[in-house]
């Protein structure tokens, strides 16, 4: 009797919990009946990190857009547009004057002030170990008049200040919450103002941010959650769209396009971007590459149409720069452009004295851009047929960008940058003699001066028509070489309405469920 009582009441428990449980079931459009209705995403690395200043990466910043405000924001044009400053003028050539819109809350219901602004920018203009610092060191104070209204105040003219505060590293930090609570505990349990706020973030598996209903705009998105996946591998990622277990994922590959497009979930959403892919090559003494001759042999040994065509099925556009239409500054007649000539290659190579060739080792990520290893290793193929033995260093994102951050890299090796400025001084930057020093050791005094000139002036002309100087001084010179501009290709769930933005980002209260 016992026995059948405790029988009768587990079959009891089992029922009850089964009735209360929720269940995700794919339809065959793609539709997913979701308790929570989430947005599933993955652009294939992890987060970096929940310091804001100290990475450089568009995988990263996509998903600190959602928890942290910029003060302004391109449209999807690439427009400034206001945001969480309503109004801004500028005093003189070296302040710009912000007005906050009032009731901006962090997500823990602290009011976000002028006094937030300046902790922000203050510690990324003066702290020089954080990877941003570069970007906004030329701010020497940001000055609080009250709590809505302040200054910028840069240590020269500086014509991209309206680009930096609308950017990559600008997001506003809680002052308050960090010095009460401390650094480490902003980096497990971090608070912005945006529209979606912090849940969890498993390494290396994914990071979950839920909306926030009290945002300042009013407009938080029609998502009650978002989790971005980890997920490197092209071809995983893939899979996981056409079994509706991700709703978006960037970079798929060619290969795979139409299978995507054929599905009956799934669809490929393209776009331009802002995003190049290089060969960043040493010059300092010592190694082959030292020799301009040696760098302009790599350059005419490399088919970047065949690149383009081989890896991305024509899902780009060949260049000699790395400053792409929709940019200010850019050298128009040298985008759309290539070198090719395997015979003056080999010439070039003989005139350096490596009549029987020489050897040379390329590093590069894995997982992290569109084709990024086939690439690489196209590239070598080519340098092969030239005399030019190329060993190949693949490493996964993270690896990768300690080693080129470290200098630890050889000869040369192959990325992919954007840039979130819309302006060439940024991307320029690299040839400058400092900047170099911690890339490749290029130093060209004419370049200098040129960049100089440009940084702190806010003569329009002026800054166009230097830029395109050291466009075309660059080009000649080649210690970076350009291949090719990327197009975007993300795989999208049908239920779902997305729009590529020039810069990359992912704005999820921008994305729409259909």
């Amino acid at each position: 009797m016992k026995k059948h009582l405790i029988m009768t009441l587990l079959i009891s428990i089992v029922l009850v919990l089964s009735a209360c449980t929720t269940t995700t079931k794919p339809s065959g459009t793609g539709n997913v009946k979701d308790e929570k209705n989430t947005l599933n995403i993955s652009v294939g690395p992890d987060l970096m990190t929940w310091d804001i200043h100290n990475h450089v990466t568009t995988t990263t910043e996509t998903i600190h857009v959602n928890v942290f405000d910029y003060l302004l924001m391109r449209d999807s044009k690439g427009d400034i547009q206001p945001h969480l400053a309503k109004s801004w003028k500028q005093v003189d050539d070296l302040t710009y004057e912000f007005e906050l819109n009032d009731g901006v809350k962090f997500h823990n219901g602290d009011e976000l002030t002028a006094e937030d602004v300046k902790f922000t920018f203050e510690r990324v203009a003066n702290d020089t170990t954080l990877r941003s610092h570069g970007d906004f060191n030329v701010i020497s104070e940001v000055k609080v008049l009250d709590k809505l209204n302040f200054q910028i105040i840069t240590s020269e003219p500086d014509p991209m200040l309206l680009s930096r505060v609308s950017r990559q590293a600008s997001g506003i930090l809680p002052k308050s919450y960090i010095e009460e609570k401390g650094w480490n505990h902003f980096m497990e349990s971090p608070i912005g103002s945006g529209p979606y706020q912090f849940v969890e973030w498993k390494r290396d598996n994914r990071v979950v941010l839920e909306r926030n209903d009290d945002y300042f705009t009013g407009k938080s998105g029609d998502w009650d959650e978002v989790v971005f996946r980890a997920i490197p591998e092209e071809s995983t990622r893939v899979a996981e769209l056409l079994t509706d277990s991700i709703d978006i994922v960037a970079n798929v590959p060619p290969s795979d396009w139409d299978r995507v497009n054929n599905s009956d979930n799934s669809e490929i959403v393209t776009g331009s971007s802002n995003r190049t892919y290089m060969l960043f090559l040493r010059t300092q003494e010592g190694w082959p590459t030292s020799d301009v001759k040696v760098r302009q042999a790599i350059d005419y040994a490399i088919n970047d149409k065949a690149l383009v065509e081989s890896s991305l099925n024509n899902g780009g556009t060949p260049t000699l720069t790395r400053i792409n239409p929709g940019n200010l500054g850019v050298e128009e007649d040298l985008f759309g452009k290539y070198n090719y000539d395997v015979e003056k290659s080999k010439k070039l190579l003989a005139e350096a004295g490596y009549k029987d060739g020489l050897s040379i080792e390329l590093a590069g990520p894995t997982g992290r851009y569109l084709k990024d290893r086939e690439v690489l290793q196209l590239v070598a193929g080519m340098l092969e047929e030239v005399g030019i033995k190329t060993d190949m260093n693949l490493q996964k994102w993270g690896p990768f960008v300690d080693l080129r951050e470290q200098q630890k890299h050889k000869d040369g090796y192959l990325i992919a940058l954007g840039s979130s400025f819309f302006d060439a001084g940024q991307s320029l930057e690299y040839y400058g003699t400092k900047r170099s020093e911690t890339i490749n050791g290029y130093s060209n005094p004419e370049v200098d001066q040129l960049l100089e000139e440009a940084a702190s002036s806010l003569d329009e002309d002026l800054r166009i028509k230097n830029y395109k100087e050291i466009q075309r001084i660059v080009a000649e010179e080649l210690p970076i070489l350009p291949l090719f501009q990327v197009d975007q290709f993300y795989g999208v769930n049908k239920r779902v309405d997305l729009t590529s933005r020039l810069d990359e980002l992912l704005y999820v209260q921008d994305i729409k469920k259909k």
